[in-house]
């Protein structure tokens, strides 16, 4: 391929029609295309976290909800929110495209926003003020609640359309098949999670500052507003994005070969030549062709061709449930080879789900002053500390770490993604076992001296967890994206949601078991509400040594991982060393 042709990619569909008469050339715009699409998913993210991130408060302080109840509604919004991706992932990626999706999601957000501050700004909208001393306060009235859960709808609309298809729609814009493209690439994840760790910093401290201190009207507009300028930033760069049709539901391909497998399931596979299998000439210019690999051999039975197996005068197959072409079968096993590296990043998130929940009790019993004066830091702005070490460590990473090692390794990224994973998991067991010596160190000066220890004893465990966000977190979404077939790069974002969300529900389960074990018969309960009376540090440890011995099973699941490869044999040098 000539260098001109390099840079451009001859694609059969994109949004918009097809040409008549010739194909259209879609040109890379690569980073010119980036202002818009990182401003967009910037003001996008300030707008998302600087609304949701302070509404407990919002529920219990203006719609007099009690803390249960308020708890409850947010519990479902926010597993709702990490679970509709997946079915956001699927509309896109069968019937809208990345595109159209993220523009309609945008919406449903601004709208959702919009909605959401005038529950504030409106009287009618929510409950009328508590009178002195809280004697008379009355909760939402059907209508207001009506409207709060509408608002909250419309945001997971808007989530559940953005979350998993604008960081597949930002790489979009690279061209995967040139050096310089592949590198923009990798560039652009690490760029996407810093831009996300500001949004997160100035709404766990500005935005909630307003919120909780001059007016909930002023603190739901601002959000509101960056909102708007998000989909505004997106729509001016429309002209320079690259927009790439979806092909058919690969859901659908999905199921045809599992069905067709099992119709099989008596075919001998014994010295099979591969002349035997349907491997029709491969047409898709957005989809990579795959070879065939001897992995998971039961699904290479939906492309055996039998006696019972028509072929139509085009070369597709009578009855795609019953016979499937080589490359079906290629896309499902690459599915199945995700799994196992799946499953076990979602024990990793557990320290950091834990961590992000039990620091801010842990602030509220240590001294939040900052030095002498009477200023305190508020207990859920702590997390600033953990987003401040990735804005500041992933820049140097990218610009000056990365280029070094890639001189000693010869990987494009410095080091492999799986390694670049297993690092963030290492860091993350030595993070776990910091917040336990610090905890223990907490309640031995509560326990014994007259003053508390100081909140920033914090810093060190959050900064660790920081750094393993930004060497795990980012490697695992440039994984995905890689190792997932083009047509599924949306359901891969949805993925990495999705494992957060069974986390969440796993990591709820651990306290309830710990919280029911540890507290019987009158023994100390690790997780007492005062953590003074508790042994959150014996968590913490226990923490530690599940998440050690998932990084066992990292090992041997990244060991056994087989990386995408093409249909010229040619694999990426971006995984750990092992089955290629």
């Amino acid at each position: 391929m000539s260098e001109g042709l390099a840079k451009t990619l001859e694609l059969e569909k994109v949004e918009g029609g097809e040409s008549d008469h010739a194909q259209e050339s879609v040109e890379y715009q690569g980073w010119k295309s980036m202002p818009f699409v990182i401003g967009n998913e910037t003001f996008e993210k300030l707008g998302t976290l600087g609304t949701m991130a302070n509404q407990l408060v919002y529920l219990t302080t203006v719609f007099h909800m009690d803390s249960v109840t308020a708890a409850t509604m947010m519990n479902i919004v926010f597993g709702t929110t990490n679970m509709t991706p997946v079915l956001g992932a699927f509309i896109s990626d069968t019937f809208l495209g990345r595109y159209t999706t993220i523009a309609f999601a945008s919406v449903a957000s601004l709208l959702g926003m919009v909605l959401l501050t005038l529950t504030a700004a409106i009287p009618k909208l929510h409950p009328s003020p508590c009178k002195e001393n809280h004697q008379e306060c009355h909760g939402p009235t059907s209508s207001q609640l009506s409207v709060l859960i509408f608002a909250f709808f419309l945001l997971t609309i808007g989530a559940g359309g953005i979350r998993p298809c604008n960081l597949p729609f930002g790489a979009d814009q690279f061209n995967p098949k040139t050096e310089s493209g592949r590198r923009g690439i990798a560039s652009f994840f690490n760029w996407y999670y810093c831009t996300f760790t500001v949004a997160v910093m100035i709404s766990a401290t500005l935005i909630i500052y307003v919120q909780s201190n001059i007016s909930w009207t002023l603190g739901l507009a601002i959000p509101a507003t960056l909102m708007f300028f998000s989909c505004i930033t997106f729509f001016v760069g429309t002209r320079l994005y690259v927009r790439v049709q979806p092909e058919g539901s690969p859901f659908t391909s999905l199921a045809q070969v599992i069905v067709a497998a099992i119709k099989k399931r008596q075919v001998n596979l014994l010295e099979l030549p591969d002349k035997e299998l349907f491997d029709p000439p491969h047409h898709s210019n957005l989809v990579t062709k795959l070879p065939h690999t001897d992995q998971f051999k039961f699904f290479d039975k939906a492309a055996v061709i039998t006696s019972k197996d028509e072929i139509k005068s085009s070369g597709d197959a009578t009855d795609p449930w019953r016979l499937c072409t080589v490359q079906q079968v290629e896309v499902v096993k690459c599915f199945f080879r995700l799994i196992p590296v799946w499953s076990s990043c979602i024990m990793y998130y557990i320290p950091l789900t834990m961590n992000g929940t039990y620091v801010v009790y842990q602030a509220l019993q240590t001294d939040r002053r900052l030095g002498k004066s009477s200023f305190k830091i508020p207990a859920g702005s702590f997390v600033v500390f953990n987003m401040l070490t990735m804005t500041i460590w992933i820049p140097i990473y990218d610009r000056l770490i990365v280029p070094q090692l890639r001189k000693i390794t010869g990987h494009e990224g410095g080091i492999t993604i799986l390694q670049r994973i297993g690092v963030g998991i290492v860091i993350s067991i030595l993070a776990t076992t910091v917040s336990a010596s610090i905890e223990k160190h907490r309640r031995d000066i509560a326990l014994h001296k007259p003053t508390p220890m100081s909140s920033l004893w914090l810093v060190p465990q959050l900064m660790l967890f920081g750094l393993s966000e930004a060497f795990s977190i980012i490697g695992q979404n440039e994984f995905y994206y890689q190792q997932f077939p083009e047509n599924m790069r949306s359901v891969a974002s949805a993925v990495l949601l999705l494992g957060f969300a069974i986390s969440s529900y796993a990591s709820s389960a651990l306290v309830t078991i710990v919280h029911k074990v540890t507290g019987r018969n009158g023994s100390r309960n690790w997780l007492a509400k005062d953590l003074n009376e508790g042994r959150l540090d014996l968590f913490y440890m226990m923490i530690a040594g599940v998440a050690a011995l998932n990084f066992v099973y990292f090992i041997i699941c990244a060991k056994w991982y087989r990386s995408r490869g093409t249909a010229n044999g040619a694999e990426p040098k971006v995984f750990l060393e092992g089955k290629e």
